[in-house]
């Protein structure tokens, strides 16, 4: 088969089985009381840190452990005139969730919704959307389109948060102060509409959000129903930091990079949370 028909096949088989999965209810993922939830940070391409974590993960093994992916394109890529390959990452990712359909997931994130809306993000001094497409264009030739429209379909599928039952609520990023007044929580109950993906809509706000404070935090939990947040979009050079004690930012992008499991059958706390995180490093 072409490879440019397979990789469509498989981003519209992930982005099916994204729609289908029965822990969805609108865009918000409600994890069960039960198993291990794994927590990641930004990806951005890297391909070394995305198979030391399916490693760790060995899900044919682990069948009550599920997976969280996000911000996995737009890689740092070695010089101004090559090409983004972070869609071989994406695909990979997708065939994942194909192999394991109820174990992995996925979270909508800024990098992703900028490329559907193809916005000009600029990342290394590179305009990241059309780069990502040249890369597509570059692997598949005459299929390239065909892929992309793929790529879109998949990453419209991605839910926006995730909540445990032990009062974890994980996502890209969180508003920020003064985008709240304007964020809608129901866009959680329901399927983004391209108002909400746009630049004042409550999916946009959510993904895109930095800098949150401690009384925003408060209000946030009250909010979402949660006591901690596990998200990552803010980079963060030693793979993590803690804010407010309520809120766990991890990066998964380079090799000091970071992913979070913790256990959904029991309380957690911020300390227990911290203690958990692990780096890709020790994976061997």
């Amino acid at each position: 088969m072409n490879d440019g028909i397979e990789a469509a096949e498989v981003f519209q088989q992930a982005a099916t089985l994204n729609r289908e999965d029965p822990l969805l209810h609108g865009s918000l993922l409600k994890f069960p009381d039960y198993g291990q939830l794994v927590m990641t940070g930004d990806l951005h391409g890297h391909r070394r840190n995305f198979e030391k974590l399916k490693k760790y993960c060995d899900l044919e093994h682990a069948g009550a452990r599920h997976v969280i992916l996000h911000e996995i394109i737009h890689e740092d890529v070695q010089s101004l005139d090559a090409h983004d390959e972070s869609h071989f990452l994406l695909l990979d990712a997708a065939r994942w969730k194909v192999d394991y359909p109820d174990q992995v997931h996925f979270l909508q994130s800024n990098h992703e919704l900028a490329q559907l809306n193809r916005s000009e993000i600029t990342k290394s001094g590179r305009v990241v959307a059309l780069d990502f497409e040249a890369g597509v264009h570059g692997a598949y030739e005459n299929e390239g389109e065909r892929v992309l429209e793929a790529i879109t379909d998949f990453l419209l599928s991605l839910p926006l948060a995730g909540r445990t039952q032990n009062r974890v609520f994980v996502s890209h990023s969180l508003p920020s102060p003064r985008a709240l007044p304007a964020f809608d929580p129901t866009v959680l109950e329901r399927v983004p509409t391209d108002e909400d993906f746009a630049n004042t809509g409550s999916a946009y706000l959510l993904v895109w959000g930095r800098y949150q404070t401690e009384n925003e935090l408060d209000t946030l939990a009250e909010m979402f129903d949660a006591d901690f947040f596990i998200c990552g979009h803010q980079p963060q050079e030693t793979g993590y930091d803690v804010r407010y004690e309520r809120m766990i930012i991890l990066s998964s992008e380079h090799n000091h990079g970071t992913f979070l499991p913790f256990d959904l059958s029991k309380p957690v706390t911020i300390e227990k949370l911290i203690r958990n995180i692990r780096p890709f490093a020790a994976v061997v």
